[in-house]
């Protein structure tokens, strides 16, 4: 009997852009569980995650063929699920994000909740406290969840202009407020 061979998440795109729904079904049963856990860790109403992963595999079901090959596959689909929870959320008001793993049931924590905890309490994560709120906006968008220029200047509603001069003052505030801590 010949061994089972389970292809790899590049294959499993190619076969998707050439139409195999099998391989859709593959592609989701692999990576759906874990978005699912991250995009829940993010927002606290499970019927916007639930559709937010659907449209996700919808949309890499559609855009399979203009996946270049650079990066992994799962980075690829998160990019696609946290654009469309984004998206979701601007026009929700009653759905609120999440910040803290212990808040939306987690019970161990992952590596993404350690080192985003050292975001929040560590010496970063008093460097951002210090940030104006617009700024830490912009580095929430774009570093935490990364979102384009566009991206964030669409969910925050200003122009992408203003979103680079808040970027580049923001880590110049960070790069200042990290090394007049590693002074002390």
């Amino acid at each position: 009997m010949a061994p089972l061979v389970v292809p790899d998440d590049q294959a499993l795109l190619e076969a998707l852009a050439d139409g195999d729904l099998g391989a859709l079904r593959q592609l989701y049963d692999r990576h759906a569980p874990w978005l699912s856990v991250r995009l829940a860790r993010r927002c606290n109403d499970r019927e916007v995650v639930e559709d937010v992963l659907q449209d996700t595999f919808v949309a890499a079901w559609q855009g399979a063929q203009r996946y270049r090959g650079r990066g992994e596959v799962g980075a690829w689909l998160w990019g696609i699920a946290i654009r469309r929870l984004v998206s979701r959320l601007r026009s929700r008001r009653d759905v609120v994000l999440l910040r803290d793993p212990a808040v939306s049931g987690a019970t161990s924590p992952t590596v993404e909740d350690e080192l985003l905890q050292g975001v929040e309490y560590g010496d970063l994560g008093r460097a951002m406290a210090n940030l104006s709120p617009e700024m830490r906006a912009v580095i929430q968008a774009t570093v935490l969840d990364g979102l384009t220029t566009r991206e964030t200047a669409r969910l925050l509603d200003i122009p992408q202009g203003t979103v680079k001069t808040r970027v580049h003052r923001a880590k110049a505030h960070l790069r200042a407020s990290l090394m007049e801590g590693h002074r002390s």
